[in-house]
């Protein structure tokens, strides 16, 4: 698969365009744990059943495990920009519809459509990819995967003193006006990426996904109340497989397909999907464990009695911490590749979920505990995304990351069902009210050692960097004369990097994509803007140009075999961007 640009001038972009897109993934967070405080009070609050009101809970994981790789795929057809606007809007309506109503369905529809505002994170990494050069472009990542975990640790708090201070509704109103101000800065900061993936979109493949999806996770977050061995549990979980499995087979054959299964069949895609399921699960738990053993009374023997709001600041820091490691992740990574930081972070989530087997006495051994998993969890997220964008090709990173975000999803709904069902399994009965107990926190960290323990194994096949993967900054004696053995190459394209203006940019790196959507080689141009690039075969190219200060580029162009290299300038559209 080819990606094209839309022919149309980019807007001014300034620095502010990755806070703002952070802010959006942290929004988004900030929808997803909105009802943590008031999850036990919610069948009084509306007027329900438990197993009834965990719909609310269940249909927002539901409508964002949809919503995330449709909405990353449309991303990549039609504008990332202008689908994750709309994500933000459909999750504003929900939450206007949330905060008028106390009825169940209609809390449910309102919780189901906030849902779709989790396909933002995928689409503001894809933005991040075709805007900033490559120097910002890993801490940019970091930043805006880790925003998930960010805004989570700061909603807990603020959730908690305005549920026990206002109207729980109060909660939703909040959500909307944050959002309303995310689609407000996006539009007035970030500009619509000229990237544009081949082909049109999959319905049948995004109904088959959808159908699937829904059939696999129903079960696992409605499986404690139904039954783990009942007929109803059984028999979803039976049809998802059967589903997804003609689904797969369909996509196969499709030209255009929803998710290239044969991309994400590539050692680095597959086993950085399947390690993420694993690190969504050491983050969720943490999310379980911590609040309920500091708000347990005392009286219990190892409860340590803190109000809803003290328990939010104590792990807050887990979010907060996660934010503070992205610009460390941009070191480690730039130096030693995000297969290393992945392997880093999950053995200091290892070590944090291992020293918090013996650290449950006191308060403030609960804040070590978030702080070393926030730094590991950290980590671990921000090298996801730089795994997943690092073995795609650009027209397929919206799609890609949608799929990546899915299997974080995943990994956290089945932690919710696991932990839910030991919690539950080995609680005490005090008065009819069922207490958690401390061997089920200390066998739930066991468990998230377990999950951790499977990543670092599954990270160890990932593909390590091979030197032509490194950020090629070199001297410009050293690119000279890089560039004069190109020039000697008998098949490529050569040229000049220029501006709006005409004016050669130096320092600008030239990606060569191949017919098959991979990277065939980079270069950076020279101190006169000059380039060259060898092609292994003839064939149709794309050739894209970043660099500090400018808008991206990217040109198809078509080599023939012939021996002389292509002349082909790369002009940067737009004006020359201002800098943070």
């Amino acid at each position: 698969m080819t990606f094209t640009t839309t022919g149309r001038s980019t807007r001014r972009a300034s620095g502010a365009v990755v806070p703002v897109l952070a802010f959006a993934g942290i929004v988004v967070a900030v929808m997803q744990t909105l009802l943590v405080p008031v999850i036990k009070d919610l069948p009084q609050l509306l007027d329900s059943a438990p197993s009834d009101a965990t719909w609310v809970l269940t249909s927002t994981l539901l409508s964002g495990a949809v919503a995330t790789p449709i909405m990353g795929r449309l991303g990549d057809l039609y504008g990332k920009r202008r689908m994750l606007i709309t994500s933000l809007a459909v999750m504003v309506v929900g939450a206007l519809v949330s905060a008028l109503t106390s009825d169940l369905l209609t809390m449910i529809a309102g919780r189901a459509l906030q849902g779709f505002a989790m396909g933002a994170i995928p689409l503001g990494i894809g933005l991040m990819r075709d805007m900033l050069p490559p120097e910002k472009l890993g801490s940019a990542m970091a930043l805006m995967s880790s925003s998930i975990g960010v805004g989570g640790g700061l909603a807990l708090p603020a959730a908690a003193l305005v549920a026990q201070h206002a109207d729980w509704h109060a909660l939703f109103y909040g959500a909307a006006v944050l959002g309303a101000l995310a689609i407000v800065l996006t539009l007035a900061v970030v500009p619509e990426s000229p990237m544009r993936a081949e082909g049109s979109f999959d319905l049948l493949g995004a109904l088959g996904l959808s159908t699937g999806l829904v059939l696999f996770l129903l079960p696992i977050t409605k499986g404690s109340d139904w039954g783990w061995t009942s007929g109803t549990t059984l028999g979803l979980f039976g049809a998802a497989a059967v589903v997804l499995v003609l689904w797969g087979v369909m996509e196969l054959r499709m030209k255009a397909p929803l998710v290239d299964l044969r991309t994400t069949a590539r050692p680095a895609v597959l086993f950085t999907n399947l390690a993420s399921i694993m690190v969504g699960v050491s983050f969720y738990v943490v999310s379980l464990v911590l609040p309920q053993l500091l708000q347990l009374p005392k009286s219990t023997g190892y409860g340590l009695g803190q109000s809803m709001v003290v328990a939010g600041l104590l792990v807050a820091p887990l979010g907060l911490t996660m934010m503070f490691t992205a610009p460390v992740y941009a070191r480690l990574s730039a130096k030693y590749g995000p297969k290393f930081t992945l392997i880093l972070g999950l053995l200091i989530i290892a070590i944090g979920y291992g020293a918090g087997l013996g650290l449950m006495s006191a308060p403030w051994q609960s804040l070590v505990i978030a702080v070393v998993l926030g730094a590991g969890i950290g980590l671990a997220y921000s090298s996801l995304p730089a795994l997943i964008v690092g073995a795609v090709p650009a027209s397929e990173t919206g799609a890609a990351n949608g799929l990546n975000t899915l299997m974080r999803s995943i990994g956290t709904s089945v932690s919710s069902a696991v932990i839910g069902m030991v919690l539950a399994n080995t609680a005490n009965n005090v008065g009819g009210v069922e207490i958690p107990t401390m061997h089920g926190f200390r066998v739930s960290f066991l468990i998230a050692t377990a999950a951790v323990a499977l990543g670092l194994l599954l990270a160890l096949f990932l593909p390590g960097r091979r030197p032509a993967e490194k950020p090629q900054l070199r001297a410009s004696s050293e690119e000279d004369a890089n560039l004069a053995r190109a020039e000697e190459a008998l098949r490529g394209f050569r040229g000049r990097v220029l501006d709006a203006d005409g004016a050669p940019v130096a320092r600008a790196k030239v990606t060569l994509i191949d017919p098959r959507g991979r990277q065939a080689g980079a270069t950076l141009s020279a101190e006169d803007g000059t380039y060259a690039l060898t092609v292994p075969v003839q064939g149709a190219y794309v050739l894209a140009a970043t660099a500090t200060g400018h808008a991206p580029l990217a040109s198809s162009a078509t080599h023939t075999g012939d021996e002389l290299p292509v002349d082909l300038d790369l002009s940067l559209p737009g004006e020359e961007l201002t800098t943070a």
